[in-house]
This record gives C-alpha cells, sequence and structure tokens, in this order.
C-alpha cells in the first residue's frame, strides 16, 4: 500500500530517470486509478490480517510503520539526511515488528547494528542516485535536497556508518551475553571480518557507478553477496 503511494508521488520524477521510469506507474504499465483503488485495499487487508492473526504489539508496531512511511513520502524525503536516518529507521522498525509477531524481546545489539548498518544503505541508495544525476550533467535532485556536491560527504558518512556496524558486531561477540548463548562464540568473529569485506564492496561499486537503485535489490541479486 506504501510503496504504491509513494510511486505516485514520485511519478514526475520517476519519469525523468533513466531506470526509474521503467517502473509500473512512470511507463504507464499500470494505471494511476489501479493505484489509487489498491492502496487502501491494501492497507485494509494488511491491519485485518494484523488483528485477526498477531499480537497487539505488532498492531501498533504496523501502524507506526504506516505512518512514519506515509510521512516520510510526503514530507521527510525533501529533507538532506533527515530522509536516509528515518529510512534507516523503518528497515529497523520492521525488525521490531517480526519482534513483536514472535513473542521476542527487543535486542539492544541487534537494534543497534541494524540502525547503523540500514543508514550505510540509505546513503548508499542517495549517492547512486546523485551519481546518475552527475553522470547526466544535472547538479540537483528532482523532490530532494540533496546537490551533486554532496557526493563525497555522502560517502565519508555511509563508509564511516557501515563501519560502525562492523563494530557494533565486534563488540557484541566481546560481550557477557554471548557466552551464554553459544557454545563456541569465538567462531563468530569470522562475521566481522566478512561484513567489512561486504560493506566495503558495496560502497566501491556504488562509487563506480554500477549499483542498483535499491542495495537491498543488489544485495539479493549479487551472487558475491550470496558467497559471503
Amino acid at each position: 500500500s506504501v510503496y504504491l503511494l509513494n510511486d505516485l508521488l514520485d511519478l514526475p520524477a520517476d519519469r525523468l530517470h533513466p531506470r526509474k521510469r521503467l517502473r509500473p506507474f512512470a511507463s504507464g504499465n499500470m494505471s494511476m486509478v489501479q493505484g489509487i483503488v489498491l492502496i487502501p485495499l491494501l492497507l485494509l487487508c494488511a491491519f485485518a490480517i494484523a488483528v485477526v492473526w498477531l499480537p497487539t504489539e505488532f498492531l501498533i508496531v504496523l501502524a507506526s510503520y504506516y505512518l512514519l512511511t506515509v510521512s516520510y513520502s510526503f514530507w521527510f524525503k525533501a529533507i538532506v539526511l533527515l530522509d536516509a536516518l528515518l529510512l534507516a529507521g523503518l528497515y529497523t522498525i520492521r525488525i521490531i515488528g517480526g519482534m513483536a509477531a514472535t513473542h521476542v524481546g527487543p535486542s539492544f545489539w541487534l537494534l543497534s547494528f541494524a540502525i547503523f548498518l540500514f543508514f550505510s544503505l540509505a546513503l548508499v541508495k542517495r549517492y547512486s542516485e546523485l551519481l546518475v544525476l552527475k553522470q547526466r550533467g544535472q547538479l540537483t535532485t528532482h523532490g530532494r535536497g540533496y546537490h551533486v556536491e554532496d557526493l563525497v560527504m555522502l560517502m565519508g558518512f555511509g563508509v564511516a556508518s557501515g563501519f560502525m556496524a562492523v563494530l557494533v558486531s565486534a563488540l557484541y561477540i566481546n560481550s557477557e551475553k554471548i557466552k551464554v548463548l553459544y557454545h563456541h562464540p569465538e567462531l563468530l568473529w569470522l562475521v566481522s571480518p566478512i561484513l567489512l569485506y561486504w560493506i566495503s564492496r558495496i560502497w566501491l561499486i556504488t562509487h563506480r557507478g554500477e549499483m542498483h537503485d535499491d542495495p537491498v535489490v543488489f544485495a539479493a541479486k549479487d551472487k558475491g553477496s550470496w558467497a559471503l
């Protein structure tokens, strides 16, 4: 529901983008009327499923997620850096939703790791969009607050945040709690260099202009990510 809403709001900008113009609404493969009908229908289905089959805590998380995403689509996506922070927060709320749905208590370590990792990936998204503009000789984004000159700063913020996620994972491996959960916690040290390599590789690919508009889609299709 909310992705359809966001795509309808982004329609003018998507039609000007070399890749996003192929999205269903922008390309004309899906009509605006279909989107307007599906947005409330899917929203109703989502909340009906949550009310009938899932805990009340999940319903609260779902409502919060939807309200924040709508706020992002209408207002916050035009504010520099706040848009990326909110995206990272929304990805993290999905994890909280999973915890609420399965009655698993919140994990400080997982949420700390997630917010840094997702902020890095959100900035990958913004960096790749700006790089496309630079290659086309444009200076500013349509409907966003970013300028092509921001590329260097965005990379610095993104790489630093990604490395912070690695640091959180390393500190977790050295925490007292892990000794209770794992018989051989020392094996988890293998995760840190793999994660460090993956984040560095993601940013290198982005810098070369080879990143998909959505880094999550890239990771899902990238054989190197599968192997790692």
